[in-house]
């Protein structure tokens, strides 16, 4: 089992589940029963297909508790800005405001 000294300092197709953005990829630990979970998830989807190259990518938290526990994620929402390597550059828990995933997106493109 990793733990958070195995913390991967970036993150790619094999860790995500899925393709990272071409850009940036914002990654959203949720799970089943989180209610500001389903506003992220719209927030994120919004500000993805608003920026080219950018990915929204949702981690149900519950299903990937290795990589939860290696990455320190301690409530969902948990949103997470990975540059277009794969390296985290911004991370916040809680329901993210648009502007401010618009913001962080500038440190990551």
């Amino acid at each position: 089992m990793l733990g958070q000294e195995d913390a991967p300092t970036r993150l790619g197709a094999a860790e995500l589940g899925a393709e990272p953005g071409e850009r940036a990829s914002l990654v959203q630990f949720s799970s089943a029963f989180c209610q500001p979970c389903r506003a992220t998830r719209r927030i994120l989807a919004e500000v993805a297909a608003m920026v080219d190259g950018v990915a929204h990518i949702e981690i149900d938290a519950e299903e990937r508790l290795e990589l939860v526990r290696a990455l320190g994620i301690e409530k969902t929402p948990t949103v997470l800005v990975l540059d277009r390597t794969g390296r985290i550059v911004r991370r916040a828990a809680g329901m993210p405001r648009k502007v401010d995933v618009i913001a962080a997106l500038g440190a990551a493109v």
